[in-house]
């Protein structure tokens, strides 16, 4: 910095003009320090650049892959590093999947038709309407109807159309079992009331209209699966859409129509009440476990065979057994039993699935899946092959070998998997809707099929 000074008199300004080298000299050493910080700071830009750099050229260069559970033997100092490099990155995906499903539900809209109490509310009057394991069909009612972002009460701005129905609360004074001889007439009656009386039925023939289905053959609604094939699925509900437990991976009538498996109905309040007194990661002093019917000879009074004999098989081969825990009667208290055995059988009885499934996974008890060919709920959400086991019915005489390799290999990494929150709140039915549960993931599985939607279709083509 250049000043214009005049030159003074010695005897005058001598004092003014030292004052002044002074200041000029402070200043020049305040420029000098400066220029060290911009150089310190120049230096300190490049090493953060240059670490950002090397950052993300490892992470393009490396691949995180999950351990196969074949693999989960290996001596922990071996596979430590990895894992957590897999979690890190797998809790990443995770929540970037949590994003994007959150996008595609935030503008699809449900309308719950209000029908007639003799077609839902009226059942709740017993009350094993709302708590049996076919109450999907009254849970998903409430929840939906309790939902503040997915109804709609404009049916003009609807994606879908849930028609609220419940065929599964007429028991048997018999045998105490839901009887469903009704449900075919109640069904069609419903829907000649909304057709009559809305035009949305009739403007898409049903296919943006949804059913539960929630018993043991689905639309088919008969509980025996010869029958149940015989009559088929009623003819009105072919262009809909039917939430059913029944789902199978090869072609069968009662699931030939637009559907998504859903879980059969745990209640969330049981499951809480449960884990409140016996954590998920307390002792487990029951090796293998089943509790329900096990016909000793299995051809019943209607010549067929029970579970194909499979758990026969097992009574026969294993009730003498002391690590298989098996019990033929029933048990009101039997969550407590799950929530301290590490395996829980879970063989098919009439239908492929059972309600075992999700108690299993809910109490933190790997499912030991005994049902060929079983197709199970919301894959994307539940990684089936990672938190349970799958036994062919050919095999399971061989049982107790196949649960002693298991538990010899990769036991701990399956109940790892199996006690993620995530995993037991993917399969309850809470109210109102919790993200990432059962409801949450039918209204998932909806937007993917948008083009059933003759709003969304109308729009898209305009």
């Amino acid at each position: 910095m250049v000043l214009e000074v005049k030159r003074p008199t010695m005897s005058n300004n001598r004092r003014g003009f030292y004052v002044r080298m002074k200041l000029l000299h402070r200043h020049a050493g305040l420029q000098q320090q400066e220029k060290k910080k911009n150089l310190c700071f120049k230096y300190y830009k490049w090493l953060l650049w240059f670490s950002l750099l090397l950052y993300f050229l490892s992470s393009c260069f490396f691949t995180h892959k999950p351990i196969p559970l074949s693999k989960t033997h290996l001596s922990e100092s071996k596979t430590v590093v990895s894992r957590a490099l897999f979690e890190s990155s797998n809790s990443t995906f995770i929540q970037h999947s949590r994003n994007i499903n959150r996008g595609l539900l935030k503008d699809l809209k449900v309308y719950v038709y209000e029908l007639p109490s003799k077609y839902n509310t009226d059942w709740l009057a017993n009350e094993r309407c709302s708590n049996h394991l076919f109450a999907s069909e009254v849970a998903l009612h409430k929840a939906l109807s309790n939902s503040l972002d997915a109804r709609t009460f404009d049916p003009y701005e609807a994606d879908f159309f849930f028609v609220p129905v419940y065929v599964s609360c007429n028991f048997s004074t018999v045998n105490g079992f839901p009887a469903i001889g009704h449900a075919r007439s109640l069904l069609s009656s419903a829907v000649q009331l909304i057709s009559s009386n809305y035009p949305f039925w009739n403007r898409s023939q049903g296919s943006d209209h949804v059913f539960v289905a929630s018993h043991d053959y689905g639309a088919c609604f008969h509980a025996m699966e010869e029958r149940a094939m015989e009559d088929g699925i009623p003819e009105f509900l072919k262009r809909s859409i039917i939430l059913q437990t029944f789902g199978v991976k090869f072609n069968h009538p009662c699931q030939d129509v637009e559907n998504v498996v859903i879980p059969p109905y745990i209640s969330p309040e049981s499951v809480r009440t449960t884990l409140e007194k016996f954590p998920l990661t307390g002792r487990r002093d029951i090796w293998a476990f089943f509790r329900g019917k096990m016909e000793v000879h299995p051809k019943n009074i209607s010549g067929r065979y029970y579970s194909k004999k499979v758990r026969t098989v097992i009574w026969r081969k294993y009730s003498g057994d002391q690590r298989f825990y098996l019990q033929r009667h029933r048990f009101a208290g039997y969550q407590s039993e799950i929530v301290r055995s590490v395996f829980c059988l879970c063989p098919l009885g009439w239908a492929p699935w059972s309600p075992r499934l999700v108690e299993s996974v809910a109490l933190g008890c790997v499912p030991v899946i005994i049902a060929d060919g079983i197709r199970l709920p919301f894959p994307t959400a539940v990684r089936w092959s990672e938190i349970s086991l799958t036994v062919a019915e050919k095999d399971v005489a061989n049982l107790g070998t196949l649960l002693d390799q298991v538990a010899a290999t990769n036991l701990s990494a399956i109940q790892k998997n199996l006690w993620d929150p995530d995993v037991r709140r993917a399969l309850l039915f809470n109210d109102p809707v919790q993200e990432g549960d059962a409801t949450w993931q039918v209204l998932y599985a909806l937007a993917q099929k948008l083009d059933r939607s003759y709003r969304t279709v109308r729009l898209s083509n305009q």
